[in-house]
């Protein structure tokens, strides 16, 4: 799994420090179906469940060759996003361990069929977006600041770090979310700017480093949610 996903509007030493890694970058391209803030967002297109991508068909027909050339298994959605909340959200379901976590009022259909046969645990929580506001960092741990999807996880006995909401720039908006501005390749935890400007930075760096994780982020600009970094 040496694929990575992510906006075509990653910041350029994010998508080089992952090509000198030897990563395939396949860039998620901006299209007029949702608002333009989150218009090239990996998270808003493509939804991971063990190690195959459920794809909007808005965004296939983009980057249906780079798949292909890449060996990278996927399927499509049966949904084609909308505009506005909720029908941008339909493939921002995040699966962590055996549970498929989502606002399940909007998954696409084909994400629960899958979800069902791979014997995930369909979760439901109010947050829309909730890769957006999910840093998932193994199977039995992740972080957010949504208080909901906290209370949720907790419930399953998951290890939850609640962080304080803000502190990552989304173009239009107040703020974003850390999960879209991170994402696990292989042992570490990457990150979309500087982490180290974030309050709750020494919190996060114990909680990642306690799973025998590694962290890595970018000093020289700020945190920004660019729709997670999705490895395949």
């Amino acid at each position: 799994m040496n694929t990575i996903c992510l906006s075509e509007f990653a910041n350029s030493k994010l998508k080089n420090s992952l090509k000198s890694r030897g990563y395939e970058l396949i860039e998620i391209k901006k299209t007029d179906a949702v608002y333009d803030a989150i218009s090239a967002h990996a998270d808003i297109y493509l939804c991971m469940l063990y190690g195959e991508l459920v794809i909007a068909p808005n965004q296939l027909l983009l980057i249906q060759d780079n798949l292909q050339r890449n060996k990278v298994q996927f399927s499509s959605g049966t949904s084609r996003l909308g505009y506005q909340y909720p029908w941008n959200i339909r493939y921002n379901a995040a699966q962590l361990g055996n549970f498929l976590i989502h606002n399940s009022k909007y998954t696409d259909p084909q994400i629960l069929r899958k979800a069902k046969e791979l014997g995930l645990q369909i979760l439901h929580v109010n947050q829309g977006y909730t890769k957006c506001n999910l840093t998932i960092v193994d199977d039995h741990a992740a972080i957010t600041s949504d208080a909901g999807i906290s209370t949720v996880l907790k419930n399953q006995n998951i290890d939850v770090l609640m962080i304080s909401q803000g502190h990552v720039t989304l173009q239009g908006f107040p703020y974003g979310f850390l999960g879209g501005a991170s994402g696990k390749i292989e042992s570490e935890i990457i990150f979309n700017g500087n982490l180290s400007a974030h309050p709750d930075y020494e919190k996060i760096k114990e909680f990642i480093e306690n799973r025998g994780l590694q962290i890595t982020y970018f000093e020289d600009y700020p945190l920004e949610d660019i729709g997670s970094i999705i490895q395949w």
